[in-house]
This record gives C-alpha cells, structure tokens and sequence, in this order.
C-alpha cells in the first residue's frame, strides 16, 4: 500500500524512508561496475550529516542557494536533498559557472572546485565532492578555506540537530527543464509520473536532465517507492546491450521506468 505524503512536507518523506529502515530506496549503478545501494536508513542517515554541515557550517536556511555542480549520482541525491531539508534553493546549471544564477551563491557543492574560485572569493561557501563510493579525501588541490566533502560530512551527527523548516512559497529548484519549481509542488505526485503508482521500483537513466532526475526520485519516494539510478554512460551501455538490461530489471526487480 502507498503512503501518501502530503505536498510541501520533505521532512514527512524522510520519515517515510526510514519506516521499513532496511529496505532499499536509492541503487545507484556507476561506472566501472559500481554499484552502491542505500538503504532508507543509511540515506537518511547521509543526508543527516549533510543537513548538519550545511547548517552549523554555512548557515543554510530558506533564502539559501546552493549550486550542486555534480553530475547526476547518488552524491548529488544526497546534497539536493540535504539542500531542500535546511529550505535552501537547489540550482543545477547546465554547463557550469555561467549558468549559475545572478550573483554570488551561497553554497557551491562541485567535483570541480577551481571552476568555481571567483564565486568562492566573493564569499561562496565551497563544497568539494570526490564521487567514488570509498573515497576518503577529494583527489586534488583544493582553494583555500574550502571543504573537503569526503571528510567533512562523515564528523557531523547521524540525526539532524536542527533545521529550519522551508518556506513553501520559495523556489526549491532552478534548473533546464524544471525551473521555478516552489517548495510547494516540489513533491507534488502527478499521477502520470513514472513511479507514482505507489510502491514502484523505478529504473532512471542519469543522463537525463539532473532537474527532472531529481523529481522521478522525489515521485518516486514520495509514492513510498523505490530507485535504480544508472550513470550516464552506464545508461548507454545498458540500451546497447537489452540482455544485460533485461538482467537488471529482474535482479533488482524492476517495475516502472525505462532508459
């Protein structure tokens, strides 16, 4: 049976995810054969550590914009959503500095922390994110003064200390193909949408817009489902080879969704 989740309430969501703790919400498949699987407690448990650094760190509140400059991943689930509980605004440009919006963001959360020095100078908070599972430390030089995500998260509490809930009339998500979308429809469940029948494991190619990305898992979740979540290129192989596809519908068992 579905639960349903009243539109506006993330915090509800996230409730709802750890529920039946041990039961898989987000199966992310990379490249090079990575495959990672979150259950709803363990994702609620990053996002908690992520809420906590983005709160005690970089004061993010309603009103907050946070830039999450990272290819579609598990990563960057976590940090749109740790974004969306503080209330903050989650923008994803399409190529990168220039599609940022007007002005200095607040929070930059990036695999490419150098792209991002000017906005950091003019008083960004710098976030860099290494995207391998057991990374410990981001693979580079790093500005000064800007935090190494990999090792910064994981000191922060496994339950959220304290967070200001959103203001349903901001805009939750800036990006290509979903902009301007407010806190209050940002869990808004169309009956049409992949995944939102309730109970779904929905297969999604990650090299869809990251915006629309965003908003299958939210349907999906919001539906009490569930996600596979295959990289850009393992989406592409995945279409290339259909046994190989058909064998990962069934062993994670697959039931809406298509690449």
């Amino acid at each position: 049976m579905s639960t349903a989740i009243p539109a506006r309430d993330l915090p509800g969501m996230l409730d709802v995810l750890v529920a039946d703790p041990g039961r898989p919400r987000l199966t992310w498949y990379g490249d090079m054969s990575e495959r990672v699987e979150l259950s709803g407690a363990v994702l609620v448990n990053w996002v908690s550590k992520t809420v906590n650094l983005l709160v005690e760190e970089m004061d993010a509140a309603p009103g907050s914009v946070v830039v999450v400059d990272l290819p579609v991943h598990w990563r960057s689930v976590v940090w749109a959503l740790a974004a969306w509980r503080c209330g903050a605004t989650v923008v994803v440009p399409d190529g990168g500095p220039a599609d940022a919006p007007v002005g200095t963001p607040d929070v930059v959360v990036t695999t490419r922390p150098r792209a991002w020095a000017d906005a950091h100078r003019g008083g960004a908070d710098l976030v860099a994110v290494a995207l391998p599972a057991l990374a410990r430390r981001f693979d580079g030089d790093l500005p000064p003064g800007a935090f190494d995500a990999a090792a910064a998260v994981m000191t922060y509490g496994d339950v959220i200390s304290w967070a200001p809930d959103a203001d349903p009339e901001r805009v939750a998500l800036e990006a290509p193909g979903a902009a301007g979308v407010a806190f209050a429809h940002l869990l808004g469940v169309d009956a049409d949408a992949p995944g939102a029948g309730g109970g779904e494991r929905l297969l999604v190619a990650g090299d869809r817009p990251a915006g629309a990305v965003l908003r299958h898992l939210l349907a999906a979740w919001a539906a009490d489902g569930s996600v596979v979540l295959a990289s850009a290129d393992t989406a592409d192989e995945l279409r290339a080879d259909p046994a190989r596809l058909a064998r990962l519908r069934e062993t994670e068992r697959v039931t809406a969704g298509s690449l």
